[in-house]
């Protein structure tokens, strides 16, 4: 990490025997800034204390010969030093006479965003928030450096106050290849970031200090006509958005909803409820907490929604240690707001981080098959005694006393007549679980009968036929996974294992994409740490319909059950305990 500060010429403007003691003080490059306020002593200011450096009292005159060495003051009060990025702000009297001087130092700080670099490539729109002094423009101006000088995009600079890039015509070297546009009144920003838009064609531009609504307004239209923001604004979380009218149009705006008489009830809430009114301006929030810990909101949207509906978010915490390395940490908050850690925080390398559950790395999807001999299984439950003799079966034993019977006394491998019933899961299902069954589309040769209930009750031919035959019907509710699994089980006279069977959770993995394994480990994870040992009922992430499907039937594995709410594309999964 680099630093640049041109302290020395901040220095230069103060009176001489100030100027002296600064000089030769043993926290010199810690200096954060000098307040020198009329009739009052000097004071300096240090990251984790302030004191006097004389005893003296500023008078007018000191504070006159302060303001001829620096630049004219704008419109905000703000003045800098021409090619530094030192900022002296004014304090006034009623009568628009300068009677206080804060002289804060400016400092060029290089790989201070290792933390979020991974989210600055991604070409998504990111708002920092944090108090005064925790390092945003800081922040700021280097990520405008890198995505011009590293990246290679076209950056433009909104700087109303000149304090990204230093006061004076020529921007400071830290920027990089960056674009600077100076604004010559505050209350202009707003007109300046379209001009910005419409004249400069930028890629990325980056904006400080948004703070008023017009400003809000324009930051919206600039997203949506597709240029990259990353702006900074105040407040320290993104709760403190959302109560703000001015800026709550960053996240999404707030609006209150009348809902219906059975959607209340439903949702179990009253009739009017505040919602997001839009997309968020910013894709990304980043609450910089301290120096060197912030805590980062990758969907602002889903954050917002979970704070609208009384949850607490669960953002990533990325952390620098004292080594320089960066870690992160993930956390589920289930609905009461009480977090759960989903997973150890460990090293963190942003440009191979990969999002989603799966980074845990305890759910991967199943391999395709590359030999049909089975393999040996544990024998931690009856399930795996019962398939390790049924493969002494198939190994080609001609004892008949080795054979195994099936429920009626059938030899095995089970015959199965599927009626109703998905063949495709079936087949899966028996070879996943590696199951003693085999299907047939004969009715004449089945041992058996695996048939949807709501089919068996309208077809009395069927009912007919298997009772001449004497081939038993084994109804299950619906052609699920879970289902079929119980009534394979139930057919080979298998009890359910006390404890969740791997491979059974690996069915649900058979040819998922990503997006449907992630959201399959999203809801493993709610139940296992939260729905079932606690007790509570948990809301999981927005899917489509056929991901919420198939979290339904993982769901309906463990015995629970689950509902679908809320409106497309922000219909999801509830998950109730038993």
């Amino acid at each position: 990490m680099t630093i640049t500060e041109d302290l020395q010429k901040l220095l230069d403007i103060l009176p001489q025997d100030l100027r002296q003691i600064l000089e030769k003080h043993p926290q010199r490059d810690s200096l954060v800034e000098v307040v020198l306020d009329l009739g009052r002593r000097p004071e300096a200011r240090f990251p984790h204390q302030a004191e006097y450096l004389s005893e003296i009292a500023i008078t007018q005159n000191v504070i006159d010969d302060c303001i001829q060495r620096v630049g004219s003051f704008g419109g905000d009060n703000r003045a800098g030093i021409e090619q530094t990025l030192h900022r002296i702000s004014a304090i006034r009297n009623r009568t628009g006479k300068i009677i206080g001087l804060t002289c804060r130092v400016g400092r060029a700080v290089f790989g201070t965003i290792g933390m979020i670099r991974d989210l600055v490539e991604t070409g998504k729109s990111i708002l920092m928030l944090g108090r005064p002094g925790v390092g945003k423009t800081t922040a700021l101006r280097e990520i405008a450096r890198v995505l011009a000088d590293e990246l290679n995009k076209r950056v433009v600079i909104i700087d109303t106050s000149n304090e990204i890039a230093g006061d004076g015509d020529v921007p400071h070297p830290a920027i990089g290849k960056a674009r600077r546009m100076q604004v010559a009144h505050p209350e202009l920003q707003h007109q300046v970031m379209i001009e910005a838009v419409e004249n400069h064609m930028p890629e990325v531009i980056v904006i400080d200090e948004i703070g008023t609504e017009l400003e809000a307004l324009a930051a919206r239209t600039i997203a949506e006509r597709g240029v990259q923001l990353v702006g900074t604004a105040h407040g320290n979380q993104i709760e403190n958005l959302i109560k703000n009218p001015t800026l709550s149009d960053l996240v999404g705006g707030i609006q209150a909803v009348t809902l219906g008489d059975d959607e209340a009830r439903r949702r179990g809430s009253q009739k009017t409820v505040l919602e997001r009114k839009a997309p968020p301006t910013f894709e990304i929030a980043v609450e910089m907490l301290e120096r060197q810990r912030w805590v980062v909101h990758e969907s602002v949207a889903d954050t917002v929604d979970s704070l609208l509906r009384g949850h607490q978010p669960s953002p990533q915490v990325r952390t620098v240690d004292e080594e320089g390395q960066v870690k992160i940490k993930r956390q589920l908050t289930p609905l009461n707001g009480r977090s759960q850690t989903l997973a150890k925080e460990e090293s963190f390398v942003p440009a191979r981080q990969s999002n989603g559950w799966r980074s845990s790395g305890q759910m991967q999807a199943l391999p395709p098959p590359v030999t049909t001999q089975p393999t040996k299984l544990s024998r931690h439950n009856e399930f795996d005694r019962l398939l390790d003799e049924s493969f002494n079966y198939f190994g080609g034993f001609d004892d008949a006393d080795s054979k195994l019977a099936g429920p009626n006394g059938e030899d095995l491998p089970l015959h199965i007549y599927p009626y109703g019933v998905s063949r495709s899961q079936l087949e899966q299902v028996v070879e996943v679980l590696n199951l003693p069954v085999v299907l047939t589309k004969d009715i004449d040769s089945a041992d058996a009968i695996l048939a949807l209930r709501s089919h068996v009750k309208n077809h009395a031919k069927l009912r007919q036929m298997a009772k001449a035959r004497q081939v038993p019907i084994h109804m299950i509710k619906s052609s699920t996974i879970p289902q079929i699994t119980r009534g394979l089980r139930r057919l080979l006279n298998i009890d359910d294992p006390e404890v969740t069977d791997d491979r059974e959770l690996q069915l649900f993995l058979h040819s998922a994409t990503d997006d449907e394994i992630d959201a399959l480990e999203e809801a493993r994870l709610a139940v296992e740490n939260i729905v079932i040992p606690k007790g509570q009922p948990v809301e999981l992430l927005p899917r489509s319909a056929q991901v919420r499907k198939m979290q339904h039937e993982l769901v309906e594995h463990y015995r629970l059950k689950s509902n679908s709410f809320g409106e497309e594309p922000n219909r999801r999964l509830r998950i109730y305990p038993a």
